[in-house]
């Protein structure tokens, strides 16, 4: 099919900060689509077919799959494929059938007024996203470029900024760039006053912590400190929780399923890994689902999906892992079988015990399977008296298999 759909990038400065080929794509146009802002642009007189995007978008993209082959515009703001509608469209669209324009997006403008480097900046958006996705790119020095959701939002990060010790941090919000009503407000988290600003702004952070700083320091590097989370004592620990995601060795994009979640903690530091990465956390005790739940929010996951049941019960059904994490539960009857069937060719399996009984399992499947088996053992110092002494934790067996 020819190309019949073109996305057109376009900036506060309207139809006349188009180029050529967006002007021309425009005007060829049958059926315009956008937000009530961009087709506000355009003549009055213009009388073709206009489609206003609905809630929920998927509306939207039905109405303009109804209308494949005819000559549809659709109107994005910046670059469409930066957090934009050009990603959404082109997960239901072959890019062989359409046309992408990006104008400057909101990011390149914020660096430009700024000085900053993008390539030194983390970016996100909370257009539709929750705010706590913040809180895994929250460190001393970060320089974040964030997308509001509206004009609410910068109120929201303010505060959030400031319950996680970071009330210091300079927020600059940039509104409207790029057109004759540009603004530019600055304050501090701590004492932010929520001006009145338009809809339509981006947030420049400078992430500064109070001193002394009340939180854990939390890097990026797996085996976060045991007081990150929340538990009732089944947490896997720090040092093994470190060993644990070098054998689940995550990469971008891929999945894992963290069956007998505990805390949540080996689901929550595969995804803080990379943010593409997903996981699946499988438990059935009803406090424990809670603490994933606030542990996931509170360390800048919470699109960690969390399923309430028994494996293997609970894993029908799910999608394909690309990794499965077992940490409790080995001597169910089929968990184990269930798990290897489901998981992806490539992928690894990691199981720890801490039983005989769990070990007997592991050593039954490894002679069928093979893989690695390591024991972890590991002592900590703690005071005996006036004195230093080491106290041994409970060992681990790890047991590692990739599926060929």
């Amino acid at each position: 099919m020819q190309k019949w759909l073109s996305i057109v990038g376009i900036g506060e400065d309207g139809l006349e900060g188009l180029s050529q080929v967006g002007r021309s794509l425009l005007d060829q146009a049958e059926v315009l689509v956008g937000g009530e802002r961009h087709l506000a642009m355009l003549p009055i007189a213009d009388s073709r077919e206009k489609l206003h995007w609905t809630t929920p978008i998927a509306e939207s993209i039905q109405q303009i799959l109804n209308r494949r082959g005819q000559p549809i515009c659709v109107l994005a703001s910046g670059d469409p494929m930066c957090y934009g509608i050009g990603v959404t469209l082109t997960r239901r669209i072959p890019i062989a059938e359409m046309t992408i324009v990006p104008a400057a997006s909101a990011f390149s403008l914020a660096c430009a007024r700024l000085g900053w480097s993008l390539t030194e900046v983390e970016t996100l958006s909370l257009c539709g996203r929750d705010p706590a996705l913040l809180n895994a790119v929250l460190f001393p020095g970060a320089r974040l470029l964030v997308l509001s959701a509206d004009r609410t939002t910068p109120a929201t990060v303010a505060h959030l900024l400031t319950q996680k010790g970071f009330g210091d941090s300079q927020i600059i919000v940039l509104e409207r760039m790029g057109g004759s009503h540009e603004r530019r407000i600055e304050g501090i988290a701590a004492n932010w006053t929520d001006p009145p600003l338009a809809d339509l702004n981006t947030l420049a952070l400078t992430c500064l912590p109070a001193r002394p700083f009340p939180h854990p320091r939390l890097c990026r590097s797996p085996g976060l400190p045991d007081k990150a989370y929340h538990h009732d004592g089944q947490l896997t620990k720090r040092e093994v929780r470190a060993v644990t995601l070098a054998a689940l060795a995550p990469l971008p994009g891929q999945l894992l399923w963290d069956v007998g979640a505990g805390s949540g903690s080996i689901g929550i530091e595969w995804m803080r890994s990379d943010r593409r990465c997903r996981a699946i956390a499988i438990e059935q005790h009803p406090t424990r689902l809670q603490y994933i739940a606030d542990n996931a929010t509170a360390l800048g996951t919470p699109g960690l999906q969390i399923i309430a049941g028994k494996a293997p019960a609970a894993l029908n059904e799910l999608p394909q892992p690309d990794a499965i994490f077992i940490g409790g539960g080995l001597t169910t009857p089929d968990l184990l079988d269930t798990c290897w069937r489901s998981l992806r060719s490539g992928g690894r399996l990691v199981t720890n015990a801490v039983t005989i009984e769990s070990e007997q399992v592991i050593f039954q499947q490894q002679q069928k399977l093979g893989g690695e088996l390591t024991r972890i053992a590991i002592q900590r110092a703690e005071p005996i008296g006036h004195f230093l002494g080491w106290k041994a934790m409970a060992p681990v067996t790890q047991w590692v298999v990739v599926k060929d």
